[in-house]
């Protein structure tokens, strides 16, 4: 029986708002009873759609108000500031006071990074959080981070990105010796810009199983658990692979329906395709955790529909569940050369 979990969701996050949050919510607890939904925002619209809502779902799921709300255009830290009961900034005292577990918002990702370490703050000894996305390989999955939270990095923060990512990697992927790896333009150590020939130096001596570079055409390949870089390559890196995962979709398409030779074939290789959009599929992944904050936070993709904000809100549940904060408070300890080298 799973560990009973409450995880709050920005019930007004996402492009597609409380609809397909209240919805994602309904189908997360639904299948799994030891979940506790509460549901942060429009206290009065939030209702009107859990109206329908069976019983037996409702019961696992309530409401937080919250008046107000940081649109995705918004400048973050202005926004978080000058909107102090927003559904974020609210969902986030929740886990600050111990009356959640976790936070999950499909919402505006600058303000959801400002929201966390206004009312969250961060772990003793990590300088700078991270986003970190599980992305598709070959034969399995490896863990990107940073993805956004950061543009410009130190080596030291590279580091620090590397234990996280080792620790997130144990506790949650269950990887004994999870393997570390980094962005460069070439496997040789000698290769790269300043940052990286630093963090490489400092990761060889990390004490964490470091593999070395590792080049962007080697990723899907497996060759390394957990995958380190700056933010803004981070960023590009997934935005790139998004483009080119619906591209390779698209091209499958049109090609199929360019003659009934291809469409039969289409027919017989359909459960294949299937199988391959599923493992690209956004709506499977669950989300980035903000890793280095006092508390679990996971951040969806602006355009999640319901199906993305259930498994969002399971992701949150199962890194509550894993200890994960503890975790990596614990490893830093454990790894204090890499904490003396960010002081």
């Amino acid at each position: 029986m799973p560990e009973r979990v409450r995880i709050a969701v920005d019930a007004m996050g996402g492009d597609l708002g409380p609809r397909v949050n209240v919805e994602g919510a309904v189908a997360a607890v639904s299948r799994d009873s030891a979940l506790e939904v509460i549901l942060v925002g429009d206290k009065a619209e939030i209702e009107r759609r859990l109206a329908a809502v069976p019983a037996a779902e409702r019961a696992s799921l309530s409401v937080q108000p919250a008046s107000q709300v940081v649109e995705m255009a918004e400048v973050p830290v202005q926004a978080v500031r000058s909107k102090p009961d927003n559904s974020m900034s609210v969902g986030m005292r929740l886990v600050r006071d111990g009356k959640a577990d976790g936070f999950v918002t499909a919402g505006n990702t600058g303000a959801a990074l400002a929201a966390a370490l206004f009312e969250l703050g961060r772990i003793e000894g990590i300088r700078r959080p991270a986003l970190a996305t599980l992305m598709p390989g070959v034969s399995g999955s490896y863990l990107l981070l940073d993805i956004g939270a950061n543009a410009d990095c130190r080596p030291q923060d590279l580091v620090q990105f590397a234990l996280m990512g080792h620790v997130y990697a144990k506790r949650v992927l269950g990887i004994a010796s999870p393997r570390i790896g980094l962005v460069s333009n070439g496997e040789e150590e000698s290769k790269g810009n300043e940052l990286t020939k630093e963090a490489h130096i400092l990761l060889r001596g990390s004490g964490l199983n470091f593999v070395g570079n590792v080049e962007g055409k080697d990723l899907p390949n497996g060759l390394a658990d957990v995958v380190v870089t700056d933010g803004f390559t981070g960023n590009v890196m997934i935005k790139t692979s998004e483009g080119v995962a619906s591209m390779i979709l698209e091209i499958l398409k049109r090609q199929i329906a360019r003659s009934w030779r291809a469409k039969l074939g289409g027919l017989l290789l359909r459960p294949t395709l299937k199988a391959a959009v599923a493992h690209l599929d956004y709506t499977e992944v669950g989300g980035a955790p903000l890793l280095g904050v006092r508390g679990v936070v996971l951040v969806g993709h602006g355009r999640s529909n319901a199906k993305a904000i259930a498994s969002l809100i399971s992701a949150g549940a199962r890194v509550a569940r894993q200890g994960l904060v503890a975790a990596i408070a614990d490893g830093l300890k454990e790894n204090a050369s890499i904490g003396n080298q960010v002081a």
